[in-house]
């Protein structure tokens, strides 16, 4: 059993927006990169980069345990009958 209206609300909707928030999460993990790195001589600096990278990873963390959960909760509902 599918239930075509739930592949469609995650193939167009759900997926994208979650895709363009891991993206994101990683533009400000690489932010931070940089910023750790060119600054080499500033301590505050390197502090904010740190701060960046960190949380770029739990930004990626959280979106890839959003894309498991939505497909545990999808088959779990295919599953009841």
């Amino acid at each position: 059993m599918d239930i075509p209206v739930l592949d469609k609300i995650k193939a167009n909707i759900l997926n994208p927006f979650i895709a363009f928030l891991l993206v994101l999460a990683l533009v400000w993990f690489l932010y931070g990169v940089y910023k750790f790195i060119s600054n080499y001589d500033d301590q505050t600096a390197r502090t904010e980069g740190k701060s960046h990278m960190l949380w770029g990873v739990i930004g990626m963390a959280i979106m890839i345990s959003v894309y498991g959960l939505l497909s545990v909760v999808k088959e779990t509902i295919v599953n009841i009958k």
